[in-house]
Order: C-alpha cells, then structure tokens, then sequence
C-alpha cells in the first residue's frame, strides 16, 4: 500500500493526531515519546544527544500551541508531507510545521518533522 494513495480526508485523519502527539510530547519535553512513531531510518540518522540539547533548550519546541491550521498535503513517491500553520505560546508569529509520513512495515511512520 502507498499513503499517496489515500485521499486528503483519510491523510488527515491519521497525521493530525500524530503531529498533536509530536507537539505535546514536544512541550512535555518528552523525548522518548516524541521519537516514538519515527521510523527507523530516521531514528537512526539522528544525532540523539543533539537532538536532546536543542528539545531541551529551544523555546519555541517546548511551547507550541496545539490549536493548528492544516495548510496542504504534497505527495511524492512513497510519502505525503502534510503542512500545518503552528504558533508558539511564548513567540509571536507563525511558522510552518511539516509532517512527512510514508508506511513502513505495514505501519504508518514519521519519516520527518520539522517547524521552519
């Protein structure tokens, strides 16, 4: 099965959960939870002990607002990249939250995840 396959609505209706865990285990601090749903390749492509400085220090990562507008989805290959409007409780402005997911082993995976 390719996720690109499915429709804008069934997208949807399996990334937005996954990115309000992100974002709450993201405010919590909560690294092992937060990593919990990446796949393994990027599990292992990420230098954890930076990773742990930056969700430790980064304000905007540790106070984002769970209230967010989907924005698209852009499909490519083996996964879809669904895009989300995010704000900050301590930050104005917006930024652009992004979502790459794709299946791996019969399951969906995070195969990235970013706010730019």
């Amino acid at each position: 099965m390719n996720i690109i396959d499915k429709s804008d609505v069934s997208i949807h209706a399996i990334a937005d959960p996954l990115w309000l865990d992100l974002l709450k285990h993201s405010n919590e601090g909560n690294y092992g939870e937060f990593v919990q749903k990446f796949s393994n390749a990027l599990t292992q492509a990420l230098d954890q002990v930076e990773v742990g400085r930056q969700f430790a220090s980064s304000e905007l990562t540790r106070n984002l607002v769970e209230e967010v507008d989907p924005l698209g989805i852009i499909r490519r290959g083996e996964h879809v990249t669904v895009l989300y409007r995010q704000r900050s409780t301590k930050k104005e402005g917006e930024w652009l939250g992004r979502l790459v997911l794709g299946y791996e082993n019969g399951e969906v995976r995070v195969f990235g995840a970013s706010i730019f």
